[in-house]
């Protein structure tokens, strides 16, 4: 896919925004089949630890214990997060929510590409201030959506 020099004209916009359908477009970030292996692998992780502590109660050590216990917290924020995050487009820009809300205007908008990935379908945004922001399309009117904003941007 090519991304064009410039961004596009407030018409070029328009006519994006009407073409993507009617706004908002707000869709799970994750598709339901990630979100559900999250949760699997997740309980098998949790069933493991517990079913270890158990039959060798004797050879936890705290500090290794303690660990473990951090890395579980960590998977089941990051796992919950992807099961609430949606991503929002509208007039106004792109938007979707996770542990730190990620949001861009599309004035702000400098080139967008689409990366058909396998657990994730991504549109990352280039800014004008340069840094890039990953939006997670998990319904098949977003992925649609993404492909449509990259041609034009």
């Amino acid at each position: 896919m090519s991304v064009n020099a410039s961004a596009p004209t407030a018409e070029e916009r328009a006519a994006l925004l009407r073409d993507i359908g009617p706004l908002p477009l707000s869709g799970q970030a994750w598709p339901d089949w990630v979100r559900i292996l999250s949760w699997v692998i997740l309980a098998v992780l949790g069933v493991q630890a517990v079913t270890s502590a158990i039959g060798a109660p004797d050879a936890l050590e705290a500090l290794p214990a303690l660990l473990a216990g951090l890395c579980f917290a960590a998977l089941l924020f990051v796992a919950w997060h992807m099961q609430t995050s949606i991503t929002t487009i509208d007039e106004r820009g792109l938007r979707q929510s996770w542990y730190r809300r990620r949001e861009v205007a599309w004035e702000d908008v400098r080139q967008a590409r689409f990366v058909p990935m396998l657990f994730s379908k991504r549109l990352v945004i280039f800014t004008y201030s340069g840094r890039p922001v990953i939006f997670q399309g998990g319904t098949r009117e977003l992925r649609a959506a993404f492909v449509k904003i990259a041609r034009v941007y």
